[in-house]
């Protein structure tokens, strides 16, 4: 097997390869995090549907329609997926889980981004893989996912939504079995096995109010699932509990995983088989990262830069510690 490195700029790694390949050349006990927004069984990110998407032909993808003159981006059509295709969504996570433990530190946390029709699924394989499921982040914002009417009788049931409108994304948390008895004595031994807090006084909460990703973001990258800067530097600085250690993508995608790294000081690696999105990584990674300069995810609040404000500090406040 061959792998096409690029050279280490900084702190990050990026790396051309099946991550399934990839990561059964790694060392045992290596990585310390994991955060990643995987593609579901590669079934819209396969390379026929990936073509679909690009061309505008939509297949798993829909295209929406343009509002108020903008085009929106493509969504993944997870609520069409047959049995079949779940059971491979299924049968998917849960070699990914099996290529991915034995790579990761006791302790270590993932952080899997997913969406309410398939999280279910996620979590029972990789479960079955020999993970503990540690409950799931809610990114909270408002989405163009649901809320339609039935498809070519929009006239007629002017009253109905199918499916509720989408307002919040679970990224879901797993976590390799701790080694050692205690989790103190793990994360003396291996660095891993718990979160980083917010700060002394405040823990990371479940709830993260956020948003759909700015233009001055997709206008760096136009991957259709960017996620936002300050969702991720908030989960990306949690998954190190002690600040030090890799953190890993193995779907890598935009880069923007291993650009929140970049911008809470931790290494990282991206690991991605897309020959487009690979030759975008490094022009992203570099650009992403310097955004928001003041903001490293150690708050719930974004400062306000290139006219962007995530949230205000009343919002911020829900989740203060009292």
């Amino acid at each position: 097997m061959s792998f096409n490195y690029r050279r280490k700029m900084n702190s990050y790694k990026i790396i051309h390869d099946n991550c399934f390949d990839w990561l059964k050349d790694q060392k045992h006990n290596s990585i310390m995090g994991v955060c990643t927004d995987p593609p579901y069984g590669v079934i819209e990110f396969s390379p026929s549907e990936l073509e679909k998407m690009r061309n505008g032909n939509g297949g798993i993808w829909r295209i929406p329609p343009k509002i108020g003159g903008s085009q929106r981006s493509p969504l993944p059509r997870f609520t069409v997926l047959s049995n079949e295709d779940k059971e491979h969504v299924k049968n998917y996570f849960y070699e990914f889980g099996k290529s991915l433990l034995p790579c990761l530190c006791p302790g270590a946390h993932v952080f899997l981004a997913g969406t309410p029709f398939l999280q279910y699924l996620v979590q029972e394989s990789m479960a079955r893989a020999g993970f503990e499921i540690r409950g799931a982040i809610m990114r909270i914002y408002r989405s163009f996912r649901g809320g339609d009417r039935p498809k070519l009788a929009e006239n007629e049931f002017k009253d109905i939504c199918v499916t509720p409108r989408g307002s919040y994304e679970p990224w879901m948390l797993f976590r390799k079995p701790i080694q050692q008895k205690t989790v103190a004595a793990n994360l003396r031994k291996w660095g891993t096995g718990a979160l980083r807090r917010l700060s002394t006084e405040q823990p990371l909460p479940d709830i993260i109010l956020s948003s759909r990703t700015p233009k001055c973001e997709s206008d760096i990258n136009n991957h259709p699932t960017l996620k936002p800067q300050h969702f991720l530097r908030i989960i990306v600085r949690s998954c190190l509990p002690l600040g030090e250690g890799t953190i890993l993508d193995p779907f890598a995608g935009s880069g923007s995983t291993c650009a929140a790294a970049q911008a809470v000081g931790y290494d990282s690696i991206g690991v991605e088989i897309d020959d487009i999105y690979y030759s975008t990584i490094e022009f992203s990674i570099s650009r992403l990262s310097t955004l928001y300069k003041n903001f490293q995810g150690d708050s719930l609040d974004c400062c306000k830069e290139n006219g962007t404000k995530y949230q205000n500090k009343s919002q911020a406040g829900l989740f203060e510690q009292r």
